[in-house]
């Protein structure tokens, strides 16, 4: 079984978020999490930075 992501910020809505549709981000080493802000001890999608930042340029 991996390792737990360690997570150096506080997880925060993300500003694409709405009344519906949260989710929240934190930044570990070298990895950027997402959550759903309604499932706080849920699943978490791990993301390298280089990734979400092509992600949101393409949401955007």
């Amino acid at each position: 079984m991996p390792a737990p992501i360690e997570f150096h910020t506080a997880w925060r809505k993300s500003s694409f978020s709405d009344e519906i549709n949260c989710l929240e981000i934190a930044h570990g080493d070298g990895i950027v999490g997402v959550r759903d802000s309604k499932n706080a001890g849920g699943p978490v999608l791990a993301f390298a930075p280089g990734r979400w930042a092509l992600l949101i340029d393409r949401l955007g």
